[in-house]
C-alpha cells in the first residue's frame, strides 16, 4: 500500500504540474525526499501519506476547473476567502477542508 502513496505524488507532479518543493511544502516533506518517492526508493508514510491524499484529491478538483498548468500559481496565492493564507500552506497545516470549501464555490458558484 505504501507504494502507492508514491504513485500518488508522482500523479500529482503530472497531473498539477507541481513541482517536488511544492509537493514537499504541501506534505512536510524536503524536495529531495519527494524525489526519492518519484523514484520509488521510499514512499510517504503517516501524516506525509494522509497529506498526499488531501493534496490529491485538492488537484483532481482543480483540474476539472481551471487550466493544470495555473494549478501551482493558485495553490501559492494568498487567497481573500482563506483570510490571505496560501492554499498549500493550509494543506501543510492540515486544513485541507478549508481549501477545498473554496474548491466547491469554484466547482458550483453561491455554494459557499
Amino acid at each position: 500500500m505504501a507504494v502507492a502513496f508514491a504513485e500518488e505524488a508522482s500523479r500529482i507532479r503530472r497531473t498539477g504540474h507541481l513541482s517536488d518543493l511544492q509537493i514537499g511544502r504541501a506534505v512536510g516533506a524536503a524536495p529531495s525526499t519527494v524525489r526519492d518517492w518519484f523514484a520509488r526508493r521510499s514512499s510517504p508514510s503517516g501524516i506525509r501519506a494522509e497529506r498526499v491524499a488531501e493534496l490529491a484529491e485538492i488537484v483532481d478538483r482543480l483540474t476539472r476547473v481551471m487550466d493544470p498548468g495555473y494549478i501551482p500559481v493558485w495553490l501559492l496565492r494568498p487567497i481573500e476567502a482563506l483570510g490571505n493564507r496560501k492554499p498549500l500552506d493550509l494543506i501543510a497545516a492540515g486544513q485541507a477542508r478549508r481549501v477545498a470549501q473554496i474548491i466547491s464555490g469554484l466547482e458550483s458558484p453561491g455554494a459557499i
